[in-house]
């Protein structure tokens, strides 16, 4: 998952008029560290990128490729591990050659690269909202799930959930995608502003209400464990109950998997937003990369391990994968879980 890269400015946006437009034409200059600290930074972030796309194109292989893992639960990870593989593929590199130098390749590819940017980023949000709802109706509603929650449907959330990243990142950056240059204050500066509105209309559409349904289905999710482990301890279970708790261990345990997921994508997305809370300004442009970008970075290219960890499925897979057993005729039909 990616970082909003972005700038809020807290009042009226900013204007650019005589010493602005000087500077314009002047090229951004970026510090420079020492020689061993931008080897070992190069290195590590290129390390990452590497982790990022190597192991979640893992995911995406073993979902699509194994008729068993064709559930509903596993194509809400599929489309996240395909927003986390493109920000190892896309956004890691760029972040990489701007921690050193500035942008030289112009305003269109500036505008196309924030757009990327934003959109991965909504629709990783938007994925993440999906997986909890789909834990909340696989607990709390088990005898009415598999009729509600279906791959046909759940293909046609998870392309919503992609639309309508794109339509709204394309309203808030509207300003921005006509003229991309408008903030720029020197050559080679690609910066993002979002006025006081549209920045609090954002704050709380990427922010404050996915963590507040998130955060809501898993109370609801928790409750209902509690009351179905009392339950069994009193053995006082009806028809209606025993069928309740199909929120069986497997359920139970991708429950906890996706759980530890969402709390590290919430870990890595609170930092960025603190900010908000204490009325400070957020700037990012292209001549800084805060440490909080590759915060966010780093969860994408942790989830994956997260399965890896939790799912034995998915370790299977990989062993089919290194070992270009999927090759084989029939392969997708192997016996993985």
């Amino acid at each position: 998952m990616t970082e909003r890269t972005r700038s809020w400015i807290q009042g009226e946006e900013l204007s650019h008029t005589g010493g602005a437009q000087e500077l314009h034409n002047i090229s951004c200059r970026k510090p420079q560290p020492a020689p061993s600290d931008a080897l070992l930074s190069y290195n590590l972030l290129s390390l990452i990128s590497l982790l990022t796309v190597t192991m979640n194109l893992l995911v995406i292989i073993s979902i699509a490729h194994f008729r068993q893992l064709h559930s509903p639960t596993n194509l809400l990870i599929l489309s996240l591990a395909v927003s986390d593989f493109l920000v190892g593929l896309l956004l890691i590199p760029v972040e990489i050659l701007l921690t050193e130098a500035c942008w030289i390749v112009g305003s269109t590819l500036c505008a196309l690269y924030y757009m990327t940017d934003f959109t991965i980023c909504s629709s990783s949000i938007g994925n993440i909202v999906l997986i909890s709802i789909d834990r909340y109706l696989a607990i709390c509603d088990p005898l009415h799930y598999n009729t509600k929650v279906t791959v046909n449907r759940v293909r046609f959330c998870v392309c919503a959930c992609w639309l309508c990243a794109l339509i709204y990142n394309s309203l808030i950056l509207k300003d921005f995608l006509s003229d991309p240059d408008a903030h720029s204050s020197c050559y080679g500066e690609c910066v993002v502003v979002l006025n006081y509105v549209t920045g609090n209309v954002d704050f709380v559409f990427t922010f404050i209400s996915p963590i507040t349904v998130i955060v809501v289905l898993y109370v609801r999710i928790f409750m209902v464990v509690v009351s179905q482990a009392r339950s069994m301890q009193s053995k006082v279970v009806t028809l209606q109950q025993t069928v309740t708790m199909s929120a069986r261990k497997s359920e139970l345990k991708a429950a906890r998997t996706l759980g530890i997921v969402i709390l590290v994508f919430i870990a890595c997305l609170c930092p960025y937003y603190i900010p908000s809370f204490t009325g400070e300004d957020i700037v990012d442009s292209s001549t800084a990369t805060p440490l909080v970008t590759w915060l966010w970075f780093f969860n994408s290219c942790v989830n994956p391990f997260v399965y890896a960890l939790f799912y034995p499925w998915f370790r299977k897979c990989i062993k089919q994968i290194v070992t270009l057993k999927i090759v084989q005729p029939h392969s997708s039909h192997a016996n993985i879980l």
